[in-house]
């Protein structure tokens, strides 16, 4: 085997181990916000995982401002392994100076997923 036949191999494997890795993340897939009056907002997060079962699900998500500051946190009980993707919904205040949030789905196993959702807080 040359080098460069070695070299692809080794891409090969690369970019299927970081595919199999990125798979067992928790995905945000749609936001919705709905304003409820004043500061106060429902947030629906469609989130979707390969749950496995109690071991291995996806637990949570995050809203947090820009600047990281986290605005609410919603526990999710119970794997949804055979309810993928799903929707769950969280009732926050979101402060008037904050125009972007960052939504972060979590899973047991894992923890936070590499990629969050951003969204725009439409005033």
């Amino acid at each position: 085997m040359n080098i460069i036949h070695s070299f692809k191999a080794c891409l090969v494997v690369g970019l299927f181990c970081a595919t199999a890795a990125f798979a067992d993340s928790p995905v945000v897939d749609v936001v919705k916000l709905t304003p409820l009056g004043g500061t106060s907002w429902r947030v629906d997060v469609t989130v979707s995982h390969a749950d496995t079962g109690w071991e291995h699900y996806a637990n949570g998500w995050r809203v947090s401002d820009a600047a990281g500051e986290e605005l609410g946190f919603r526990v999710l009980h119970h794997p949804h392994v055979k309810e993928q993707p799903f929707t769950r919904s969280l009732t926050l205040d979101i402060p008037e100076s904050v125009t972007i949030i960052r939504v972060q789905a979590i899973d047991l196993l894992h923890g936070a997923g590499e990629l969050s959702a951003e969204v725009v807080v439409p005033r």
